[in-house]
């Protein structure tokens, strides 16, 4: 009988949520009636009219995504207030009835065709939870109507990667609502089958906060109960256990040590640049600085998750000043920090190799299918990476092949000293899709990574030394 462990090593990820991992890094944009009210939640009962953007300029918005090193823009398309930013056919409760444009505006348009310019992905949010419409509370009525709404989304709009649904709730109009989360799942599969379904969905974990608070470590096979299940149902919980609240270790040894069931359910850290979701100009100076990004970046992106930051564009319809700055920064600092793996010219070996096949060398070669493999006999495995000259550097990068599942539970690093002996710079425990090391600043031509556990067996797809 395989032990728990083991058994977590066999969770795999789909082909969908292997090219949501690459994504990385990527922008929630809410852009709507709370912008122009000051009021964080609307309720429903704000006139179409309030909306009316002086400048609307989206493109400038992507140009500020793309040059801080997000990958993708996923737009808040109708939040809690019912508020629909497209021309939808389901309610007048939308922009057919700003005065913007004469009515004609079309936000999710706007957004989608900015992000195909610069090369963006597009995702949408929405969120179940309608303080407008009469039909909430109705049952399989409002069931179908929210579909009709997802329907419209994912014909209209091109390619969408990510769809998230908002999975908080409350009343309206006196009534609640039963979602049919599995009636929504099966909307999304069947119109965009490779967008991963998120936050109430069983593709995307919610990290468990909003405030970029991360785990020392993240694994993304964990136990089952802590998804939902591709009908919408939740995955029953041990006894006085919760998957909505944030533990601080759901995948090493210990913690999963009575489980039996795991799914490849990977996390995704969001967090506002400002203090609000929505712009509000009393949260002028509660911006995250660069080097705050930084850091969230180097823990969630640098730690086996994804980062999606929340940005807000302000009543005009543009950026802030401020807020473009510290975007514009950040992703010089990411681009010059990650641009050129040092490692690309050294010469790799390893204590072995499973085959030709799995040599060690494909580990900087940066391809998805090409990875190292260690023999089944080597039970702590080491690679070194000989350079061709001293280098000055700060950062190692360590991506696991995450098509065979997560494995790696612990590994150090070493730099060989001018007498000629490893010392150890780093230690760390799981890998997953990508873990950077943060180092202090070293000079070195040699290193060593060892890793002396592991799960059944390990896979390194790419190694960068920046």
């Amino acid at each position: 009988m395989l032990k728990p462990f083991e058994l977590a090593s066999e969770a795999k990820p789909s082909l969908r949520q292997i090219k949501w991992q690459e994504t990385e890094f990527y922008a929630l944009i809410s852009y709507g009636l709370p912008v122009f009210t000051g009021k964080q939640y609307g309720d429903g009962f704000t006139p179409p009219a309030v909306f009316w953007p002086e400048e609307m300029d989206t493109d400038s918005w992507c140009e500020t995504v793309k040059n801080a090193g997000m990958n993708g823009v996923v737009y808040n398309c109708k939040d809690y207030d019912g508020f629909c930013l497209w021309q939808t056919q389901m309610t007048d409760y939308s922009l057919k009835k700003s005065n913007w444009l004469d009515g004609t505006g079309d936000m999710v348009k706007l957004i989608s065709q900015s992000c195909k310019k610069y090369g963006l992905k597009f995702g949408i949010s929405i969120a179940p939870w309608d303080r407008h419409e009469q039909l909430f509370g109705s049952g399989e009525a409002y069931d179908e109507w929210f579909c009709g709404l997802l329907t419209e989304l994912l014909t209209n709009y091109g390619d969408i990667f990510y769809v998230r649904l908002d999975g908080v709730s409350g009343p309206s109009h006196g009534k609640t609502q039963n979602y049919d989360w599995g009636r929504y799942y099966s909307v999304i599969r069947r119109l965009m089958p490779d967008a991963v379904i998120a936050f109430r969905g069983p593709d995307v974990r919610w990290y468990g906060n909003d405030r970029g608070v991360t785990r020392p470590e993240e694994w993304s096979s964990v136990p089952a109960w802590h998804g939902v299940y591709d009908d919408g149902t939740s995955v029953p919980s041990p006894k006085g256990r919760s998957s909505s609240v944030m533990e601080l270790d759901i995948g090493s040894r210990k913690a999963i040590k009575h489980e039996k069931d795991f799914i490849w359910y990977p996390c995704e850290v969001f967090v506002p640049m400002r203090k609000h979701l929505y712009f509000d100009e009393e949260d002028k100076y509660s911006s995250k600085t660069k080097d705050k990004l930084l850091s969230l970046y180097y823990n969630t992106v640098g730690n086996n998750s994804c980062l999606m930051l929340g940005i807000a564009p302000n009543k005009r319809g543009v950026l802030d000043e401020m807020d473009s700055q510290i975007l514009n920064s950040l992703g010089y600092d990411l681009k010059v920090m990650f641009w050129h793996n040092l490692l690309q010219q050294a010469e790799v070996t390893a204590s072995s190799e499973l085959s030709a096949l799995y040599a060690a060398e494909n580990s900087v070669k940066n391809e998805r299918h090409l990875f190292w493999r260690p023999a089944e006999n080597d039970k702590c495995p080491e690679i070194i990476f000989k350079l061709p000259k001293k280098e000055i550097f700060d950062k190692l990068v360590l991506c696991e092949n995450i098509s065979n599942g997560q494995h790696i539970e612990a590994f150090s690093v070493f730099l060989k000293n001018e007498k000629g002996k490893w010392k150890e710079v780093y230690s760390g425990s799981a890998v997953g899709y990508k873990h950077i090391c943060c180092l202090k600043a070293a000079e070195a031509d040699e290193i060593k990574i060892s890793f002396p556990e592991f799960r059944k067996f390990m896979e390194l797809s790419y190694v960068a030394l920046n």
